[in-house]
């Protein structure tokens, strides 16, 4: 294996290289991927950097009739926003 494929891994033998080898990892509560639920309903974090993460939440289906008593369904699109990367709010599908 090349050097470069084993960013994970550290060697004994080399202890003083221990700084360089770790593995990092992201110092904010919310992670890209996560479901969450927000106002009582499911969102998923699409993105998180140092000041925000982006959530997006869909919208319920919309059921009506037109004029002449046609129903419609109409799926509107996800609402996309910000909330802070530290947030407290509870994470579903994270153990």
């Amino acid at each position: 294996m090349s050097a470069r494929k084993k960013r994970g891994l550290v060697d004994p033998n080399q202890i003083e290289f221990g700084i360089i080898w770790r593995q990092w990892k992201p110092p904010f509560r919310l992670q890209a991927g996560d479901v969450i639920r927000y106002d009582g309903r499911l969102c998923r974090i699409i993105h998180v950097s140092e000041c925000a993460a982006v959530v997006m939440m869909n919208r319920p289906v919309r059921d009506f009739k037109t004029r002449f008593d046609k129903p419609v369904r109409f799926h509107p699109p996800p609402v996309v926003f910000r909330i802070g990367s530290n947030s407290e709010v509870q994470i579903l599908n994270r153990k």
